[in-house]
């Protein structure tokens, strides 16, 4: 009986020429169809213009044996680009990752798309390793020195992430720095290999993935084999597949029967998550599908808007309006969409709402309740913290939200699973400007049909407005007379006990008791009593 093997995908990401494909080509015994930067341009520029795959296989360690049930563990090298425009592909990328491995120029630290990489890789993984590469640019008498620095620096810039402690490893994945392919002799000159094998063993998931779900497969490269018909390569993300099952192509509504499967050159009946392998099919046009979605029959659908739960990527300086278009990459798609932001308001002022995660936000969202129209996200609070009182942020209001949502509408439609992940971008952003461009991150909740105003109807969704009156005078420490919010003709009754709030250091917050008269003045009471002033 042949070995079996546990396949564990690492995606290696980091800012361009930071050497993530030197790194894979010197890791790498064995070589996919998508792999090493095929296309013309990367050659002669030595840059990543696609994901390329290849992998290494190890025997699966003592200690998850008993666990993992396999005689080896396989690691798929996923090798995202780095430049500005295509970083949509890293999206696509991590999205099929259970390790990242966030790839640092050792001369140069953290840059732009080093720290977008970052920002993806904490929303979609939980695991990293940060390799140093190219510590053969560095004087050998002063290299363990500039080494210990970079680590340090580095650790500052992980310790407001998920990713704080995190192993790091000094590596020299092509001495030299040449560009064309190397020889044999060359890669096994390559420094710190060793090193870095033994780390990622030591991050191999300790349980089997769960296989619940409908079959569910990222296209990453296809092509025609005369007289056999048409592969597709990629990783399935959900789910299994079996030789004989029927399967479709999601944005073509095609169904096609599975004809065989195999795994790096190797013939198999079944697959399952995190498997990474070429599928075969007949008669399906392969310059249709060069990337995408292969699926379970009917399992995923074609939309064109959604409500997803979103927070704030905390990188990201700018404001996020509502209303604004903003690039919007879900599935394997990245494209125009408006959005527009609601959510559930604190509790008071003073009090923010329970922290809710967004997997918590999307099994709870409800259209039996109102929800707040917000001119923009703002930014989210960490899981337990409380908010910060105005005077310790220098007098200044502190805008405090609840769980946040989204409405979104997309310029076309967008194929994507139902439970898809969605990151909001500004890629018209400078790349040279230093700032990070991922703005929102979130999950779908549901399709919609922003257009169907009787199906937006079931979003009951208010907008906060305020007026400002004045003091006409005061009755005695609690309570006084209002003018200037309403006419005479207002019916005040329907503004009893709203909240008031004075101008002025203390803030102090009223609420209307009733008319006074009939000219549109009103009785307001101040439970906390009017200051003297």
């Amino acid at each position: 009986m042949a070995p079996s093997t546990f396949n564990v995908n690492v995606g290696i990401l980091g800012h361009v020429d930071s050497g993530k494909t030197s790194l894979a080509r010197a890791l790498s015994t064995l070589l996919s169809t998508a792999s090493l930067d095929k296309h013309p341009q990367s050659s002669e520029r030595g840059i990543t213009l696609d994901l390329g795959f290849s992998g290494f296989t190890v025997p699966t360690p003592d200690n998850l044996k008993e666990s993992l049930k396999h005689d080896n563990v396989q690691f798929t090298l996923v090798d995202c680009p780095g430049h500005a425009s295509l970083i949509r592909t890293i999206i696509g990328g991590a999205q099929i990752i259970d390790l990242m491995m966030l790839v640092v120029d050792v001369t140069k630290g953290i840059q732009t798309q080093t720290a977008e990489c970052l920002v993806v890789g904490e929303i979609l993984t939980q695991h990293m390793l940060v390799v140093l590469n190219k510590v053969d640019m560095l004087p050998e008498a002063t290299r363990d020195e500039k080494i210990e620095k970079m680590k340090k620096r580095l650790a500052l810039t992980l310790n407001g992430t998920k990713f704080a402690g995190c192993d790091m490893v000094a590596v020299a994945a092509r001495p030299g720095g040449a560009v064309s392919m190397q020889p044999a002799e060359d890669i096994a000159l390559a420094i710190g290999m060793e090193d870095l094998v033994k780390k990622l063993v030591e991050k191999v998931p300790k349980v089997p993935r769960s296989l619940d779900g409908p079959f569910l497969f990222a296209v990453d490269h296809c092509f025609p084999i005369k007289g056999q018909g048409t592969v597709l390569t990629g990783t399935v993300l959900q789910g299994v597949v079996e030789v004989n099952q029927n399967v479709e192509v999601p944005h073509l509504k095609v169904e096609k029967k599975v004809k065989s499967m195999q795994m790096f050159h190797k013939s198999v009946n079944r697959a399952q998550k995190g498997d990474r392998l070429g599928i075969c099919v007949t008669q399906l046009e392969a310059k249709l599908v060069e990337r995408g979605l292969l699926a379970e029959p009917k399992s995923v659908p074609t939309i064109d808007g959604a409500i997803v739960a979103v927070d704030k990527i905390r990188f990201f300086k700018g404001e996020v309006k509502s209303k604004a278009k903003m690039h919007v990459t879900i599935g394997h798609a990245t494209v125009m969409a408006e959005v527009l932001f609601f959510g559930i308001p604190p509790a008071s002022d003073s009090e923010s709402t329970p922290f809710m995660s967004i997997e918590e936000r999307v099994k709870g969202f409800t259209f039996d309740r109102e929800y707040a129209y917000l001119p923009e996200l703002l930014a989210a609070p960490k899981p337990g913290s409380k908010p910060k009182k105005p005077e310790e942020e220098g007098g200044e209001p502190v805008p405090q939200c609840g769980p946040q949502y989204a409405v979104i509408q997309f310029e076309s439609p967008v194929t994507c699973p139902l439970d898809s992940l969605l990151i909001g971008s500004r890629f018209d952003a400078d790349i040279h400007s230093n700032t990070c461009r991922l703005a929102f991150h979130g999950r779908l909740i549901q399709p919609c049909d922003v257009r169907n105003a009787a199906e937006m109807a079931r979003l009951r969704m208010y907008k906060m407005k305020s007026k400002e009156g004045a003091i006409d005078r005061v009755n005695d420490a609690y309570t006084a007379i209002g003018k200037g919010l309403f006419k005479k003709e207002t019916d005040i009754n329907l503004f009893v006990n709203m909240k008031v709030r004075l101008e002025g250091d203390g803030g102090e917050v009223g609420t209307i008791q009733g008319s006074f008269g009939k000219s549109g003045k009103y009785k307001i009471s101040f439970p906390g009593g009017i200051p003297a002033d």
